[in-house]
């Protein structure tokens, strides 16, 4: 639907994928093993002949 924006929130961990959500403040999320990872957010704008990138 053109004018829809959406978003992709690839997360890439260096061990197990398991996380866990912070209980206080209900947003905050690690990973369970406590190894390093990446998050970041791609946002994608629908347009009428295809797609544009906003945000990568």
């Amino acid at each position: 639907m053109p004018g829809m924006v959406l978003t992709i929130e690839p997360m890439v961990n260096m061990g197990r994928d398991d996380i866990l959500i912070d209980g206080e403040d209900g947003w905050t999320v690690t990973t369970t093993d406590g190894l390093p990872s990446a998050q970041w957010e791609i946002q994608v704008l629908v347009t009428e002949t295809g797609y544009e990138v906003l945000a990568y």
